[in-house]
């Protein structure tokens, strides 16, 4: 269309000078005619190249995402049979477990493959559970939690053949059959922590360990960090529940604090941290919990701030992916903050622009290298000093 106008108003201005004549002002009026239709056809031709430009980049873009789309669609699995093995907090704990049976049930509706859960009561289910789909011949046996590394070994060991994947365990990486899949979740923890720092009034905050471990630890390194950074004033009681399946006591403890002050809790507990949550939202106005593994503002909508995200999901829809693909391989696959595998929660409606804008800036910090979240003991001391007390 720009074209056309262009091409009509040059021959418009043609004709106006042919039918003035030749005088001297006739000349400085062509002239004047000539150039401005020179301006119109250029302007016309630079922004019809920058549209086609852009209409080439978008036709690039849609024609990429269907070549993803189509490329994930034509992986059938029909014939696979894929197995999850819970740890004791089971598969409906509103955290870790069920984080990992959603992304196996998206991979049953993307690819076709079979699924199914065992849930373990106790330590002693593990191996059996793992036993049941090996007997069964599942093609991918998916074990949930540090926990299930002793008996995802002794499995794996046993049956090379099985493909396995084991979240929040990096022991079994030496082992051809075994992909463990880690997380950084000292850096989202990191996150909260920085939240909590800036959203205390009382100066006092608690965290809620569901049992000690150094996997465990890391939350809680993450978490002391980005408080004392954002409040080095702060205080952050600490208490090891001891258990990833009980609410009773994650209600407990988290009362505790709050009687002796605290405003803000953080869990990294399992279902144990379904009782922080209830406690900070019976405590009412003022007092608020920080969920983890997935976003757990939807339990208590009104109390939890935010939560320390792990991307268990997309981790256990990628291992299936990779399998269907013929692409999983033994070793450790890390994800991170840089590729979206821990974060902050998306709902932020409890938050401050202040606040979310302030760990923005901290997020792109930690990305950049800028921050370096702690994620040992060592590099927490060197730091902050004794100040966490779970480890």
């Amino acid at each position: 269309m720009k074209k056309l106008l262009a091409m009509m108003l040059t021959a418009s201005l043609t004709f106006s000078l042919v039918a003035c004549g030749g005088s001297s002002s006739d000349n400085t009026a062509e002239t004047a005619a000539s150039e401005a239709a020179s301006e119109v056809v250029e302007e016309a031709t630079t922004e019809d190249a920058t549209e086609e430009v852009a209409a080439e980049e978008t036709t690039e873009e849609t024609e990429e995402a269907a070549e993803e789309t189509t490329e994930d669609a034509a992986l059938d699995g029909s014939g696979y049979k894929i197995g999850l093995v819970t740890d004791v907090g089971g598969v409906n704990d509103q955290s870790f477990n069920q984080s990992a049976w959603e992304g196996l049930q998206q991979a049953q509706k993307e690819f076709g493959v079979e699924v199914s859960y065992l849930e373990s009561s106790t330590d002693s289910d593990y191996a059996s559970n793992i036993e049941t789909f090996i007997d069964e011949d599942y093609n991918l046996i998916i074990c949930v939690g540090y926990m299930l590394a002793d008996a995802t070994r002794e499995a794996a060991t046993a049956n090379p053949d099985v493909k396995f994947a084991i979240i929040d365990d990096s022991s079994n990486a030496d082992l051809d059959n075994v992909t463990c899949l880690t997380f950084k979740q000292e850096q989202a923890s990191y996150l909260v922590g920085y939240v909590a720092g800036l959203t205390t009034k009382s100066n006092n905050v608690g965290f809620v360990l569901g049992m000690s471990s150094e996997t465990m630890h890391l939350f809680g390194y993450g978490y002391a960090a980005g408080v004392l950074d954002a409040n080095p004033d702060c205080t952050i009681q600490q208490m090891n529940a001891n258990s990833f399946a009980d609410s009773a006591i994650g209600k407990t403890d988290a009362t505790q604090m709050i009687t002796n002050g605290a405003d803000v809790i953080f869990h990294a507990a399992g279902s144990t941290g379904l009782g922080v949550i209830e406690a900070c939202q019976e405590a009412g106005d003022g007092i608020y919990a920080i969920g983890v593994d997935s976003d757990q503002n939807y339990l208590a909508p009104d109390t939890v701030i935010t939560s320390a995200m792990k991307r268990v999901d997309v981790s256990v829809y990628d291992s299936v992916k990779a399998l269907l693909e013929g692409t999983i391989k033994g070793g450790e696959v890390v994800y991170d903050l840089s590729v979206g595998g821990v974060d902050i929660a998306p709902t932020t409606t409890l938050l401050s622009d202040d606040v979310i804008s302030k760990v923005e800036d901290v997020k792109a910090k930690i990305i950049s290298g800028e921050i370096k979240v702690p994620s040992s003991q060592s590099e927490f001391e060197a730091t902050y000093g004794d100040v966490y007390e779970l480890d």
